[in-house]
Formats: structure tokens, sequence, C-alpha cells
């Protein structure tokens, strides 16, 4: 069973604020067969960014996506992000208000797709998609 690359810690994850820093940063989670992370600062703001089409997983099941959604509401409802998008395979939160507070977020949710792949792999579905 692959695995997947592994979940990165909060003080792991990189800050891809410059275009530089995120196009090394996704050529080694591609290398490395890992769902991309990374922050970047947006003003005084901060984004979280992450994308499983680095690696060659499954796409998320809707039932997976829905996790990860109600997570992301969950945020903006709290204030701590204003806005997110949430797709089988990107997720991106954005307005953050410290670095610490995104590191957090973006390793929180790199475990949850790492893990729901994961699961997905490990759990035989008859609804796979292709």
């Amino acid at each position: 069973m692959p695995t997947l690359g592994t979940p990165l810690t909060a003080a792991l994850i990189p800050d891809c604020t410059e275009p530089e820093a995120h196009h090394t940063a996704y050529r080694s989670a591609k290398t490395n067969d890992a769902i991309f992370v990374c922050i970047t600062r947006q003003g005084r703001r901060w984004k979280v960014e992450l994308d499983a089409m680095s690696s060659s997983g499954p796409t998320l099941p809707d039932e997976a996506v829905a996790v990860l959604q109600s997570a992301a509401e969950a945020l903006v409802l709290a204030d701590t992000v204003t806005q997110a998008n949430i797709a089988p395979d990107y997720i991106s939160m954005w307005a953050i208000e410290s670095e610490e507070r995104a590191r957090e977020i973006a390793a929180a949710f790199h475990a949850a797709m790492h893990g729901l792949r994961q699961l997905y792999i490990a759990v035989p579905s008859q609804h796979r998609r292709a």
C-alpha cells in the first residue's frame, strides 16, 4: 500500500510567499509523492494552500470532502479565516491573522487530508473515482 508522503508538523510547513519557494516546495512534494502544503503572506495576513495533485493518490470521495468543508466552515464562522475553498484535490483558506495560526491550520488540514486519503486507499469502496 502506498504511503503518499507524511503529514507535516506546523513548524515544517513551508513559507512560500516568494514564488521560488513555492516552486521548490511543490517540486519537493511531487518528488516525494506527497500532498503539497504551504502558507503565504498576503499583506498583513496569511493564506493556507494544499494541493493533492502533487501526489499520485486517489481523489478524495465526497464524504471526505464534506468533512474538510465542515471544518473550513467552522473556521469561517469563528472568524479565523475569511474565506475557504475546498475541493477534492485542493484547499485554500485566507486572511488568517498570524503566521502561527496559519501553520496550525495548514498542519491540521494536511494531516486530515493525508489520513482521509490513506483511509480511502485502505478501505475498499464501490464508489471509487478514476
